[in-house]
């Protein structure tokens, strides 16, 4: 496996779990893979394509997630957290502040959760459900940029083999769920909380909106010092692309 296509490609879709949010939805492999493939269908409508930046929040929830993926799939990369508008073909934000978001023209807005109220705004979650659930095979160039910060890029082969580090050196199985408790913005986060235990066979948990706590075998913390009750901590800083 050396893209993130490869990650929810077909022949990986069953019924073990890949996503749980705290006290609220489920996504087996199945649906995972298919609402990947739906927001690759919806994000191409946004005009992303190879070569393209995403900017998309810092926020720990399912839409930022799917983003990666569909953004993947189409040869662009994501950068979490703050952006310049003028630098990214479209911005993938809670509602509220796609609706406040200045653009230049070209760029593109997507708000998830509640309903934009901005007509030129995207709605992630009615306009990726009317999607096509499917998705042509992907021939991607490992060397293709999935990540962005301000510093880097970091490509597909880059992403893939530090989550297989991971995976190694913290022994993760498919019987693991990772908690993602570090944010987004660093990459050594999507690295050990999202791709680590997608890329095993895994699942990837996400705490509640209400702060509820996900339940999980391992968490991505900040840093060493922020353990988790009841799960080994995988500080964010050991998981970066080399």
């Amino acid at each position: 496996m050396e893209t993130l296509d490869r990650v929810v490609a077909r022949e990986r879709r069953s019924d073990a779990t890949a996503l749980t949010v705290a006290d609220g939805p489920t996504y087996d492999y199945h649906r995972f893979c298919t609402t990947a493939w739906k927001t690759g269908n919806f994000l191409r409508h946004q005009g992303v394509r190879d070569g393209v930046v995403v900017g998309v929040a810092d926020d720990r929830t399912t839409q930022p997630l799917l983003t990666l993926f569909g953004t993947a799939l189409l040869g662009g990369a994501t950068r979490f957290g703050e952006v310049d508008p003028a630098g990214v073909q479209a911005l993938v934000l809670p509602a509220a502040e796609a609706d406040a978001a200045g653009v230049p023209a070209g760029t593109h807005r997507v708000g998830y959760g509640a309903e934009p109220e901005d007509p030129a705004v995207a709605h992630f979650g009615r306009d990726v459900w009317s999607e096509n659930p499917s998705f042509p095979p992907v021939e991607r160039d490992p060397e293709t940029p999935a990540l962005a910060t301000a510093d880097a890029t970091y490509s597909h082969r880059e992403l893939v083999e530090a989550a297989e580090r991971v995976v190694d050196e913290y022994d993760v199985t498919a019987e693991d769920s990772v908690a993602v408790r570090a944010s987004l913005a660093h990459p050594g986060t999507v690295v050990a909380g999202v791709l680590a235990p997608l890329v095993t066979g895994g699942a990837v948990a996400l705490d509640a909106p209400d702060g509820a706590r996900a339940d999980a075998t391992l968490a991505v913390e900040s840093d060493s010092s922020d353990e988790t009750a009841g799960a080994r901590s995988v500080p964010a800083d050991e998981a970066m692309p080399r």
